[in-house]
């Protein structure tokens, strides 16, 4: 008796532009697991494709006529479900409108090259193929804030008067991929404003992460968050994060830490790689670091994790149920890098129990 013939993956693409279109169509279906079944070149179209069609994966542009894209996948989300990954401009307006995509359900964004778009797309052919097959493998549910945004009046508090002086030793170090920005703001939402330094690799490309900074900075008044730049110091209360294409490091400059920048060259196919991060932070930090892995897909941060652990580190991880792809956490846990496994809603919580432990030391 033979084998089942594996189901494929029905893609729709939706794009304004045909230079686009084209090279997806070539670069998706020429892979044996995607079936496309159809394009779009406007939401209207695209509408009724995912009502006659009702794909697995639909790609989406941001920036489309007749309506906007997050316009679009809101009305998508709320009516025919579907997993998205968002591919779009990388500008600073595109960042903005794709970190509204992600908040409005998006699964996944990638750039969209600026010039020899088609010669561009073949480059990357492995990188979308690799990335559209994760969000047909994600979990369709997007994350929804579980706390109060923050008022727009609340003041941030002075870090210098009112941070433990017992966190200013104390590093939180994030990884985080595939769903990790919404995720990272249910973890944030969920602390207070006496935190010891943070230090994030969330995987984004360039612009995005300063965009999703200020984006942290305007819903977390009471701390403050940066795209991070070479030599800026870590203390309590300010998260920095890694700028895409750069690779952030933890170092210490005399009692203090501080964080260092480098092109080298990408690990586990990223840059910045939360591996890289996160081993220097059990060199600089040991003890008294907390690690965190949020959802994502592949395995960065996995050997970091336990290299952290190895220097007596207290290392969380997102449990299966709450990320969109477990692959991240999954690989850590797997090689005994992780001390406690916790749903979203719970990590915060988790976190805040460890530090008043190693305050009260």
């Amino acid at each position: 008796m033979s084998a089942p013939v594996p189901k494929k993956i029905r893609v729709l693409i939706v794009d304004d532009s045909a230079v686009i279109r084209m090279p997806l169509t070539k670069i998706l279906g020429a892979d044996p697991e995607f079936e496309i079944v159809g394009t779009a070149p406007d939401p209207y179209v695209a509408r009724e494709l995912l009502i006659s069609l009702r794909p697995d994966v639909m790609t989406l542009d941001v920036e489309m006529p007749r309506m906007d894209g997050v316009t679009f996948l809101e009305k998508v989300m709320a009516h025919f479900p579907t997993r998205t990954i968002i591919i779009s401009s990388l500008t600073v307006e595109g960042a903005e409108t794709s970190l509204r995509a992600l908040e409005a359900g998006a699964i996944d964004v990638m750039p969209k090259p600026a010039i020899d778009i088609t010669r561009a797309m073949t480059q990357i052919r492995q990188e979308i193929i690799t990335r559209v097959k994760a969000v047909a493998r994600a979990k369709l549910t997007s994350v929804r804030p579980l706390f109060n945004s923050p008022s727009s009046t609340l003041k941030r508090k002075s870090i210098a008067t009112t941070a433990l002086p017992k966190t200013s030793h104390q590093i939180l170090a994030i990884a985080s991929s595939t769903g990790g920005t919404e995720a990272i703001k249910v973890v944030l939402g969920g602390l207070s404003g006496e935190i010891p330094g943070v230090v994030i690799v969330q995987h984004m490309p360039p612009i995005f992460t300063a965009t999703f900074a200020a984006t942290l900075q305007r819903m977390f008044p009471y701390f403050e968050v940066r795209e991070a730049g070479h030599g800026d110091r870590v203390f309590p209360g300010r998260i920095l994060i890694a700028p895409g294409d750069y690779h952030m490091q933890l170092a210490r400059s005399g009692a203090q830490y501080e964080v260092r920048l480098n092109q080298d060259p990408p690990m586990h196919f990223v840059r910045p790689a939360a591996d890289i991060l996160l081993k220097s932070v059990a060199v600089n930090a040991g003890s008294n670091a907390i690690g965190l892995v949020l959802t994502g897909m592949g395995k960065d941060g996995a050997e970091g994790l336990k290299a952290m652990k190895e220097a007596g580190s207290y290392n969380i991880a997102q449990d299966e149920a709450s990320c969109s792809v477990f692959g991240m956490p999954k690989e850590a846990i797997e090689i005994g890098a992780i001390d406690v496994v916790l749903p979203l809603k719970e990590i915060a919580g988790g976190i805040l129990k460890r530090l008043k432990i190693r305050s009260a030391a």
